[in-house]
């Protein structure tokens, strides 16, 4: 994140004024914000006159200020969050299951895992989101891969430890574990789950 910074400049013009004449004050202030290459500019500006008799000496006081800025420079901070929690849905397949069998095949277990994850979590929060109508067209899925059976099971085990809802699918009738899907999830909540998995190439 970026550091807000300050600038400040001020100038003053007195003139005294005969003592015991007060001098009628007005004060005028004006503020205007122009962007300039993201850099908010403020200016302020205050005058004190004497009465409009010519004879007499006046006070004038003016005053301009670059005030704080309060622009952020390097990355913007929202924009990081809004990344980092994105909705998403981690996919998993086994990779000697895309080595053995059709394309098809594989493609169809990933399918039935994701929808089964969603759908044993339609009334979700997070879920209701992630299938709204305005995320229809954009949504996030991440498909990753594990060597095999075992590595499927032992991930399986760790997101259950972890409190991660997701859904094993098991092939029937072999009864053959082939597919895993998480529910859908922010990305900060999940992604450390996943981070030393491979992208299903």
């Amino acid at each position: 994140m970026g550091t807000p910074f300050c600038s400040r400049f001020t100038s003053l013009k007195v003139t005294p004024f005969i003592p015991g004449l007060a001098p009628a004050i007005q004060l005028k202030f004006t503020s205007t914000l122009p962007p300039l290459n993201g850099v908010v500019i403020s200016r302020m500006e205050s005058t004190a006159i004497s009465p409009s008799n010519n004879s007499s000496p006046t006070t004038t006081v003016s005053a301009v200020a670059a005030g704080c800025d309060t622009t952020t420079t390097g990355n913007n901070s929202a924009e990081e969050n809004s990344v980092s929690d994105t909705v998403i849905q981690y996919v998993v397949l086994r990779r000697d299951l895309i080595d053995t069998w059709p394309l098809g095949s594989v493609v169809t277990q990933g399918c039935h895992a994701a929808v089964a994850a969603i759908w044993s979590h339609k009334d979700d929060a997070v879920t209701l989101q992630y299938c709204s109508p305005s995320n229809l067209d954009s949504m996030h899925k991440v498909t990753l891969e594990v060597k095999g059976e075992a590595q499927i099971l032992n991930l399986a085990e760790k997101l259950k430890a972890g409190g991660i809802a997701h859904k094993l699918w098991i092939e029937q009738p072999e009864n053959i574990p082939t597919c895993l899907a998480t529910k859908p999830y922010p990305k900060s909540v999940v992604s450390s789950f996943f981070k030393k998995l491979k992208l299903c190439k």
